[in-house]
Order: structure tokens, then C-alpha cells, then sequence
């Protein structure tokens, strides 16, 4: 049950955790090293797909990747050569390896070829009409793989509600670049898809304290189980329900709760 206690604590809550300092210990930090537009979303998409264990390992893992493009990966995926992806021979982070990599870095050098934005990719079919991000995360995994020579072991890292993934890694990529307040933490650089339709990154500490606090009841974690967390929170805040991931996250890993 939503009551108006518990929307002035996880109130709080976003107030304590959204802030700068939030960053330097979060994967977020590692675009926020970036000014220009392509850069932040290309940096901020790999690090939220190579975002699962230790958060130092994973901020570590992509200074080492990026600093493999010269710390300038929009300059780098567009104009290297072949010869350069040799560098990425012994490039691996769990089950993401050089394969992958090399997948990703063609896709992207297709795509930026057409389009100034990555924005485009995640938008294909959505309308602002529509409840939540889904049929953009769906058509964005089916683009991605369109490339002829496209590995099937590179497929598991990209999720989609198609399979019913709770997608909390893309979810919290579009968090990153959709969100727009004050705080100094999102960037808000896209405008198309709206903060409403942002569905919750709902990993390990998100699930575990909105259990505990009566947001979700089902008993799994997939699609239904994200969408059910977020349409409780848009109880709290309708336009802004992806706020709240700062408070459940925060409670889960900083205070255990």
C-alpha cells in the first residue's frame, strides 16, 4: 500500500542519494568524464551493459576499455583502422570478450554513419502515447543485431522485454540519458522519450528493499515484476517515477537495508 509516509521517506531518500557525489563510486562516472554528446552516450551505453559486479571492477574495466580508444571513443569508432582492433585482443570483463566487443564497435560505427544520435536507435516505434519504454527496448535489440555477421553468443548481452528480462542494465542507461533535474547526476540529453515512460533498473538491491517496502509482490524478477515496481512508484511521482531507483538503490547498498 502507497501511503503518504512512505512517499516522504523515499522522498527524502532521493534527496540524500541524488546528488554528485553519488557518482564517484557508480558507474555513472564514467561518461561524466565526457563533454561531447556522442561520447557521453557511447561511454554511458558500454558501461551500463558491462555494469554487473563490484562497482570498482566495473569502473575499472571501462577506463580500460575506453582508454583503449584513446579516451575519444566516437572519434575512435568512427575513423580506426583495422589494424587498431588488435588492442582489444585481451579485452574481457565476465563473460564480455573481445567477440563482443568487436561486435559492438561495428555496430556503432554503422550507426553513427547515419544517425548523430544514439536516441534514434532506442525510439523506433515508440510514441509518447505509449505507457512505458518497451516497444523501444524490443526494436532496439532487433536493430542492434541487423549487421549480417552478428555472433549469437553477443546476443545475450543486450536484453529485451521480448524474452521478458527486467532489462535493468538498458533501463538504467535510459535513466541516464533521459532524466533532467539540477542535480548534476543524469544528463538529460534526450528529449523524445519522456521520464514517464522510464521503466526502474530493478537489480539485486532495487528488488530486494521494494519487496521489503511493499512495491513488488511478484514473486520473480523479469519485465512484469520492473513494470510493477514503476507503476507503483508513478503513484509517487507520475511524470518522474525513475527518481525513486536513487532511493532503493541507495537504501540497498549504502545502508543494507
Amino acid at each position: 500500500m502507497i501511503t503518504e509516509d512512505l512517499k516522504d521517506f523515499l522522498d527524502a531518500k532521493v534527496d540524500q542519494y541524488n546528488r554528485p557525489r553519488f557518482i564517484d563510486n557508480d558507474p555513472i562516472v564514467i561518461p561524466h568524464q565526457y563533454s561531447l554528446k556522442q561520447d557521453i552516450e557511447i561511454v554511458a551505453f558500454w558501461a551500463a551493459i558491462l555494469a554487473w559486479g563490484q562497482r570498482i571492477t566495473i569502473i575499472n574495466k571501462c577506463n580500460e576499455l575506453f582508454g583503449l580508444m584513446d579516451n575519444s571513443p566516437y572519434d575512435f569508432i568512427l575513423n580506426h583502422k583495422d589494424s587498431d582492433l588488435k588492442r582489444f585482443d585481451n579485452f574481457k570483463h565476465r563473460t564480455f570478450n573481445t567477440t563482443d566487443t568487436l561486435y559492438f564497435i561495428e555496430y556503432l560505427k554503422t550507426y553513427y554513419q547515419q544517425y548523430g544520435s544514439l536516441e534514434n536507435a532506442f525510439t523506433i516505434g515508440l510514441k509518447s502515447s505509449h505507457e512505458n519504454v518497451e516497444i523501444g527496448l524490443i526494436n532496439f535489440r532487433r536493430q542492434f543485431f541487423t549487421l549480417p555477421f552478428a555472433p549469437d553468443r553477443t546476443k545475450k548481452h543486450i536484453a529485451t522485454p521480448e524474452r521478458n528480462s527486467a532489462c535493468k542494465r538498458i533501463n538504467m542507461f535510459l535513466r541516464w540519458m533521459v532524466r533532467d533535474d539540477d542535480n548534476g547526476v543524469d544528463f538529460g540529453l534526450w528529449k523524445v522519450i519522456k521520464p514517464s515512460q522510464l521503466v526502474c533498473p530493478c537489480d539485486l538491491h532495487v528488488d530486494r528493499v521494494a519487496r521489503k517496502l511493499g512495491l513488488i509482490k511478484r514473486k520473480q524478477t523479469d519485465w512484469q515484476t520492473a513494470t510493477e515496481l514503476t507503476n507503483n512508484l508513478k503513484q509517487l511521482d507520475p511524470n518522474d517515477p525513475v527518481k525513486y531507483d536513487f532511493a532503493l538503490f541507495g537504501l540497498g547498498i549504502e545502508e543494507k537495508f
